[in-house]
């Protein structure tokens, strides 16, 4: 074998190489997204059961109740659809009715979304990104 054939084999070999680790690295993100939804844009998803995203709204007033330990369950709102979230660990300092959240996790066998994640904002000005585009497109939010 000479020399041409040595490279150019070692640049086939490399690139065969690169090319399998883009590969595996898009399926991997791809096996970890979560998909970002307000109440109302489920009616019209197919989610299954199991199935990992990020729910986003706002904690609809009267809805939250504490159970055992920590174990808490609230609504998530976007003024037209509400979702039961059940939530098992310690809630932010900044959450309370009426503040923007994003929570992860799935929907349970009975309908209800399990949490195993829960980000909540202070108010408006520092709500999540997702959070804000969809209540603006909702009509219930306007910034300042």
């Amino acid at each position: 074998m000479g020399r041409k054939q040595k490279r150019l084999t070692i640049i086939i070999g490399g690139l065969a190489f690169l090319g399998m680790a883009t590969g595996l690295t898009f399926y991997a993100l791809g096996q970890k997204t979560s998909y970002f939804y307000m109440p109302a844009d489920l009616r019209e998803a197919s989610v299954a059961p199991g199935q990992r995203i990020r729910l986003g709204g706002l904690v609809e007033d009267g809805s939250i109740a504490r159970g055992r330990g920590l174990e808490v369950a609230f609504s998530v709102t976007d003024t037209q659809e509400a979702v039961k979230v059940r939530y098992t660990g310690i809630l932010p300092d900044l959450f309370r009715e009426g503040q923007g959240v994003v929570a992860e996790g799935s929907f349970g066998p009975d309908g209800v979304f399990v949490a195993d994640s829960v980000l909540a904002k202070h108010d408006e000005n520092y709500m999540p990104r997702e959070v804000a585009e969809g209540l603006k497109e909702k009509g219930v939010w306007q910034p300042e």
